[in-house]
């Protein structure tokens, strides 16, 4: 007998639906590697310390105890619990456990704020350069993407001005994310407020990704949920990924108003059902428990950006502003007169340095690479001396 392949005919949604370039670059270093090529991790967004380990014991206790069934869709009530104390006691607003949904990892905040919120025609704001799957939600859902750039002469900070000229009657949605991915730039308070300012009374929804609020360096976090009646006029997005290196945990959450959180669970229940229970179990631990190792890493990360960014500026063609929080670099590279895509190849291709384009965060990112600090200091200095050894030869 034989067989037919039938043609593939995916949706026409589909074809707007972009990717997390990271990845791809990994999967690349990852076959390089197999080739026999040594590869300095630089493109991934995470952490390299292990996850603390009182949480870790958490998890296994978890396991043990029975916890490998299913929770219920909007997340356990302990871990609901802990996280509304914590963000009350942060943010310095009152949140109750209903207004909390667990999530595995922080992607289905976004997914389900858009597919919740956003109709075909409506139109979202958005950081450009930034977190890729913001884009590539909008345009999936076949709304409109209205980037607002973030520019290196404002030290990436988002110009409130250029946001509120791009404020409409159509806009359902604006995304805020400080500190941010690529840039490692923060919004500042006196940014906030005047964001808040700029929205007035209008009938918008604000989704404020703060899964790097852990990792600031310079500043207080400051969300927009705290400004005075915008508590229900916000998504918080944040989770464990980042803060207690549990990346591969999966665990996030999205804090908002009671009735949007119902709506948030009927779509995990319609997805991907719950979050897995013994992870939840952990995240209590982590939530609750010393807080000395999260801390310990966000002052080596700290100590990483200091080092990297001193030695990207001793480089020919290269240039990079301090980020105040996050894991990456964003250096401006025009002077090399190569684009970035172009350059980012090259250096995994010929001196096995793996990072990104800045294109692979939006149209804005052109003149730019990200590259994550979330790699020890004798390896970020190794990629620093391949760097700058390929520039002699090719510059």
């Amino acid at each position: 007998m034989t067989t037919t392949q039938t043609e593939l005919r995916l949706a026409k949604r589909m074809s707007r639906l972009g990717t997390e370039t990271a990845f791809e670059v990994l999967v690349r270093a990852r076959a390089l590697e197999k080739q026999g090529k040594n590869i300095i991790h630089l493109e991934i967004g995470e952490p390299d310390m292990d996850t603390p380990a009182n949480v870790i014991e958490a998890g296994v206790n978890a396991l043990r105890s029975g916890y490998t069934h299913y929770g219920p869709a909007a997340g356990l009530p302990e871990l609901r619990q802990a996280i509304a104390a914590e963000v009350s006691a942060s943010r310095g607003i009152k949140v109750a456990p209903e207004e909390v949904i667990i999530v595995p990892g922080g992607k289905p905040i976004i997914f389900f704020t858009m597919l919740a919120l956003v109709e075909e025609g409506d139109e979202v704001i958005y950081p450009n350069p930034g977190f890729p799957i913001y884009e590539s939600m909008i345009n999936f859902l076949s709304a409109k993407a209205v980037p607002v750039a973030l520019r290196e002469e404002n030290d990436f900070r988002l110009d409130v001005n250029e946001l509120k000229s791009l404020i409409n009657d159509r806009t359902k949605l604006i995304i805020l994310n400080s500190p941010q991915n690529p840039t490692g730039g923060i919004i500042t308070k006196s940014d906030v407020q005047d964001i808040a300012a700029a929205i007035g009374d209008r009938d918008i929804m604000v989704l404020s990704d703060e899964i790097y609020s852990r990792l600031t360096f310079e500043g207080e976090p400051y969300s927009i949920a705290s400004v005075p009646g915008f508590k229900d006029r916000t998504i918080i997005l944040t989770g464990f990924s980042k803060t207690y290196s549990m990346t591969g945990w999966r665990l996030g959450y999205g804090v908002m108003r009671a009735d949007l959180a119902a709506q948030f669970a009927r779509l995990q229940t319609n997805s991907t059902s719950c979050t897995a229970t013994f992870t939840q179990i952990a995240g209590v631990e982590a939530v609750n428990g010393d807080q000395s190792e999260p801390e310990k890493m966000r002052r080596e990360f700290q100590r990483r950006r200091d080092v990297f960014v001193k030695g990207l500026n001793q480089i020919k063609g290269f240039s990079c502003r301090m980020p105040k929080g996050a894991f990456y670099t964003f250096p401006n590279i025009t002077q090399t007169g190569w684009p970035s895509k172009k350059l980012a190849d090259a250096l995994l291709d010929d001196v096995g340095v793996a990072g990104l384009s800045g294109t692979a965060f939006g149209a804005f990112g052109e003149g730019y690479m990200r590259f994550s600090t979330a790699n020890s200091i004798v390896n970020l200095q190794e990629a620093l001396n391949r760097i700058e050894d390929w520039t002699k030869k090719k510059l």
